[in-house]
Formats: C-alpha cells, sequence, structure tokens
C-alpha cells in the first residue's frame, strides 16, 4: 500500500526527425517531476511514442490523484497518437468500468444528465501545451483566426473526455511561439508556479 500521492505525466510529442525532437516538451516533463517529487509526489510516466499497455494506463489513471498531458500542439490539436491513446485507453477503462458506468443517463432518473456517469471524481486533469501560435490569438475577438476563443475552448476535445468520467479540468499552462519567442525561458521558469497555484495551493 503506498502512502505517497501519485502524478502521471503523460507525454504526447511525436517526433519529425529533423524538425520536431521533443526537447522542449520533454524540459517542461523534467520540471514537473522535480516539482512533483519535492512535494513528495510518485511519478508515473508514459511517453506514448514508446508504446503503452493499456490495461496498465488504465491502472495509473486509478493510481494518480493528478494527470497531467504534455503536448506541442500540432494543427490546432494533439498529435494523431494521442488520439488513438485515448481511444485505446478509455474504451478499456469503459468496458471494465473501471472510469466510468455508462454515460449517467438513468430512465428511472431523468436528471441525470450525459456525462454524469464517471468513476474518477476528486481527480484532476491539467494540459502542458507548446504552440507555434503567439499569445495573442487566443481571447482576442480582434483576432480571425480564433475569433476570441481561448485556449480552454480549443482544448474542450481533450479535456471533456477526462470531465465525461469525473475529473476537475485544472487551467491549462502553454509555451506560445515557440519558434519565434525569446521568452521561453521564462515559460519554463514559470511552470512550477502555475503548478503550485492551480494543484497544489487548495489541496
Amino acid at each position: 500500500m503506498k502512502d505517497s500521492k501519485q502524478v502521471l505525466l503523460i507525454n504526447a510529442h511525436l517526433t519529425y526527425p529533423n524538425w520536431t525532437e521533443g526537447k522542449l516538451n520533454n524540459s517542461f516533463i523534467e520540471i514537473a517531476k522535480h516539482f512533483f517529487n519535492s512535494k513528495g509526489y510518485e511519478i508515473l510516466e508514459t511517453k506514448i511514442e514508446e508504446g503503452y499497455n493499456p490495461e496498465e494506463e488504465v491502472e495509473k489513471h486509478l493510481a494518480a490523484e493528478i494527470v497531467i498531458l504534455q503536448t506541442p500542439i500540432n494543427w490546432f490539436g494533439a498529435p494523431w497518437i494521442y488520439k488513438k491513446y485515448i481511444d485505446d485507453v478509455f474504451n478499456n477503462g469503459l468496458h471494465s468500468q473501471k472510469f466510468l458506468s455508462g454515460d449517467g443517463r438513468s430512465r428511472e432518473d431523468l436528471t441525470k444528465q450525459y456525462g454524469s456517469g464517471g468513476k474518477m471524481q476528486g481527480k484532476k486533469f491539467m494540459i502542458c501545451a507548446t504552440w507555434n501560435a503567439p499569445a495573442e490569438v487566443f481571447g482576442n475577438v480582434n483576432q480571425n483566426l480564433m475569433q476570441g476563443k481561448t485556449t480552454s475552448d480549443l482544448f474542450l476535445n481533450i479535456s471533456s473526455n477526462y470531465r465525461f468520467c469525473g475529473y476537475d479540468i485544472i487551467p491549462d499552462y502553454n509555451c506560445f511561439d515557440i519558434f519565434k519567442s525569446e521568452n521561453i525561458s521564462g515559460d519554463l521558469e514559470n511552470y512550477p508556479n502555475h503548478l503550485a497555484k492551480v494543484l497544489i495551493s487548495n489541496e
């Protein structure tokens, strides 16, 4: 029986040789590991690109109080290997009924809503993402591309999977404009402050 709390760090980087090698996402993973180690957490890790066992991933999710997805944003979403990971792992969690029992609706109680059947209440999910897009694209109605939408709006296709299973969704952390920014070192340095504020301060 483990006394320490556990955090699951999922690295969704997909390598494109001579273009995206994953160094920045690995740096965020290492910072998160150092932060959570300093807080007494046991670190569970999955690097999707290196392979995984869906049943083992279900057990990691069951064990971890906190799940953090570390991902580059490729064409406004996580790399395709992450969608496959979710399909494999969450289907396993559905069929085993370890993540949820159905979608929450009940013919006997019509007040029960779709998406209320999760069993993972009390757990937290957060996204840390790296972008080519600049920060000013988001939350700005004068920007034609996103038209006022925020990063959390764009992440609904990811975070909704976790909310569907009962997780609390924690504010995301983002490193923008990675090919032109002069503030990447600052984004890395500030990451532990974000983790402490949104994940630890309210425990």
